[in-house]
């Protein structure tokens, strides 16, 4: 097993390709309130993010990732705020279809970013900010040795009403 690639799915960087499927989950009114969009991207800006996207992670501080099964797109696993000193790093993850869901492509695609996080890029620690009504998420961070280390009360404010967010980590085992 590779660097990117898993038993079932892979990693690859984003290409111009990649355009349609960006768009249609960036502009998913379904995933707003986990990545704290207001309104939708415009074609235009996501074109211009595409064109970055090669940027080196110590230039522009954020990496992202399509998951990819064959030919079939799952979704994203981005690194942001990214933080060389502190050797640290957030964590997102997307998988787009509901059917794609619970099949261990989110856990393969996370066991394959730490291992570029904490080998390749040499970080210390990983973070993730995740709902606490989110079990599923949850669920899926604590199995991979994130530990909830913090509650934000009324942190996301969505659709008219707050709720908590919790705050999980990961360190590097010495």
């Amino acid at each position: 097993m590779s660097l990117f690639q898993g038993e079932h799915i892979r990693l690859r960087p984003l290409e111009p390709q990649d355009l349609t499927f960006l768009e249609e989950v960036e502009n998913n009114p379904e995933f707003w309130e986990i990545s704290h969009t207001v309104a939708p991207f415009a074609r235009y800006t996501l074109e211009r993010y595409l064109e970055h996207s090669t940027k080196d992670i110590y230039e522009v501080r954020q990496q992202r990732f399509v998951i990819a099964l064959q030919d079939k797109l799952l979704g994203f696993v981005d690194l942001f705020d990214f933080d060389p000193f502190h050797k640290r790093a957030g964590v997102g993850i997307v998988i787009a279809d509901p059917e794609d869901r619970g099949k261990g492509y989110a856990k393969e695609a996370l066991n394959l970013l730490m291992e570029y996080a904490f080998v390749q890029l040499d970080l210390h620690q990983l973070f993730a900010n995740i709902l606490e009504e989110n079990q599923k998420s949850i669920a899926l961070f604590e199995n991979l040795g994130f530990n909830a280390v913090g509650l934000k009360k009324d942190w996301v404010f969505y659709q008219g009403s707050f709720k908590n967010e919790l705050l999980f980590q990961k360190l590097k085992k010495s």
